[in-house]
């Protein structure tokens, strides 16, 4: 046991990545020359506009960027975050309940470290997104299942949450557009759920930053517009990733009640002081600017989600419920597994991805990382090309099951 000790149990306990065991393997084959197909990334496959790249590269020559900036963001960044919310979304707040972060993720970390004292229980519907539960743990709070299948839309309801409440329910995380099962709630489901959390007396963590990528008859609806009564005990994160294809250059924020969002600065400013500085501008062109490349791009995945669904669907033992928003497919994979193929028998989820991976050279995420095993995560963020070619060797090969 002496090794154990040298790592801390809060750090050690966090669970790897299931993404990365796939990951490592398509990289692996990759550098040895063969031809992968990965639908892992959750990340647009466009370039961040010309426009957004100037106003950084701009940033870079002001003696005022390479300086300490304040740790809550630049002002005119806060200040251009809360009108973008007002336009977007509907949310009319201050610049002062605005605080910019390195990216979605920090804002996610943030604001359970604010809310959660060890033992608060977080209700995460599941399918959830790999990170969430392991920021409720690092937080010292403790992430509660509430599952959702295909069948539903894998949306979750009011009477599944209130099942899982108990005493020690602090926070709801709800996401909608969700990454990974592209599910969108309804404005009338939005707004029953926002009533209950007020009702209940629990917080609301609202990540939305897929809050443009919705298609066909889905509209997006921030539960803050529905529910406007929770403005007290809701947060919400955003970003600039996915609307912009700016996922590398790390801007997020948190949007919330003004004792919170001072908290959380306080802790940011101990943990990273400002974000950078010229990421900021380019996040301050990005949210001031059109939302052209955010257009452009949603035909593109409105296309490829058509495109994926229709092959996934023909495809044996393949259930998928067609996602209205974000970009990814999430498919039952339950028919394929435990059926005998090329001399393998894969009795999970993980299994079957790792043989898909190896036999026909396809990496896509098994649904052990989301919460949900027996399903997996297929990202429809690249060239269609891609796409066509990769669905049809996964399609190959399950054909092959016995």
């Amino acid at each position: 046991m002496g090794d154990m000790s040298r790592i801390s149990r809060r750090i050690g306990g966090i669970a790897p990545s299931a993404t990365l065991a796939v990951d490592a393997t398509a990289k692996a084959m990759r550098a040895a020359g063969q031809d992968v197909v990965g639908f892992g990334a959750g990340e647009p496959d466009f370039p961040t506009p010309d426009h957004i790249v100037a106003a950084a590269e701009k940033a870079c020559s002001e003696p005022r960027m390479h300086r300490y900036t304040p740790a809550a963001g630049l002002p005119e960044l806060r200040e251009a975050v809360a009108e973008k919310t007002a336009r977007d979304s509907g949310v009319t707040v201050p610049a002062s309940q605005v605080l910019v972060t390195n990216g979605g993720k920090q804002a996610v970390y943030e604001a359970f470290a604010t809310l959660l004292d060890p033992g608060d229980e977080v209700l995460l519907p599941a399918p959830y997104w790999t990170t969430y539960p392991e920021s409720i743990r690092l937080a010292g709070g403790v992430p509660v299942d509430v599952v959702t299948g295909p069948e539903a839309g894998y949306k979750v309801t009011v009477e599944q949450l209130e099942a899982a409440r108990t005493e020690r329910t602090k926070v709801l995380l709800f996401c909608s557009p969700s990454n990974p099962t592209g599910a969108v709630h309804s404005p009338e489901e939005v707004r029953e759920i926002g009533r209950w959390a007020e009702q209940a007396g629990i917080w609301v963590l609202a990540d939305e930053i897929y809050e443009h990528l919705v298609y066909g008859d889905a509209r997006f609806s921030s539960i803050l517009v529905e529910v406007p009564e929770l403005a007290d005990r809701c947060v919400i994160v955003n970003g600039v990733a996915k609307t912009y294809a700016m996922t590398g250059w790390r801007v997020g924020w948190m949007i919330g009640p003004k004792d919170v969002v001072s908290a959380a600065a306080n802790l940011q400013s101990h943990a990273t002081s400002n974000v950078s500085n010229v990421a900021q501008a380019a996040a301050l062109a990005a949210v001031t600017g059109p939302l052209d490349a955010v257009a452009e791009m949603r035909t593109a995945f409105d296309r490829r989600r058509l495109t994926m669904h229709r092959m996934l669907g023909e495809a044996q033992g393949v259930e998928c419920p067609l996602p209205q928003g974000a970009f990814y497919c999430y498919p039952s994979l339950v028919g394929a597994i435990g059926r005998e193929l090329r001399g393998r028998t894969p009795t999970t989820s993980a299994e079957l991805c790792q043989l898909i991976l190896e036999e026909v050279g396809v990496a896509i995420v098994p649904g052990e990382a989301f919460g949900t095993p027996g399903f997996a995560r297929l990202s429809y963020a690249l060239s269609d090309d891609d796409l066509v070619k990769g669905v049809s060797r996964i399609s190959g090969l399950l054909a092959e099951t016995r």
